[in-house]
């Protein structure tokens, strides 16, 4: 298994879960309580191409899109063995191949290299949320798109032998217990 047996030595801490789940918010009071978070790349990876005329990078080169996000979630990675403690990252490795297998696309080597040599102490899953879900310039997905997604990120951790915690809809302050509890 890829989680941590003594979960005194946690560092690198995955929250992963299909869009408008509650993940930057839980990330951002995990932040507010002092702890170290690393922030969702692929808002910024859609930004950027925004810019260059570019409406859904996603969608027009899921390839190029993909390579950029394993690209800084391996930065990030690294980034977090310079901290001691506990380190939250929005998203890990292993996501990038979920949303690859979203999309029917087939997974480069080199993706399945990165996630299987890149180990996180613990990963914890928001699910789907209707009742928080909203569209926005950067997410396109609809709802059962975002079921979807869920499925696949769960199988994808799984693969790589994570045991996810599963983080129940609830008050940030309910959220953020549910974590701190397991670490």
């Amino acid at each position: 298994m890829h989680f941590a047996k003594d979960m005194s030595n946690l560092k690198k801490i995955v929250i992963t879960g299909a869009p408008s789940s509650g993940k930057t918010t839980l990330i951002n009071q995990l932040k507010h309580l002092g702890y170290y978070c690393f922030p969702e790349i692929s808002r910024h990876v859609t930004e950027q191409a925004q810019l260059q005329g570019i409406e859904q990078m996603f969608l027009h080169d899921p390839y190029l899109f993909s390579e950029k996000l394993l690209e800084g979630r391996m930065q990030q990675y690294y980034e977090a063995k310079e901290f001691s403690g506990i380190v939250f990252l929005d998203r890990g490795i292993p996501d990038v191949e979920a949303y690859l297998h979203f999309t029917e696309k087939e997974i480069p080597e080199k993706f399945i290299k990165a996630s299987q040599n890149h180990v996180y102490d613990a990963v914890f899953l928001l699910p789907p949320w209707e009742a928080i879900y909203e569209n926005d310039a950067q997410r396109y997905e609809t709802f059962a798109q975002a079921e979807l997604i869920d499925q696949h990120l769960k199988a994808t951790y799984e693969k790589y032998g994570y045991q996810l915690y599963v983080v129940p809809p609830g008050t940030i302050h309910e959220r953020v217990s549910y974590v701190l509890e397991r670490l």
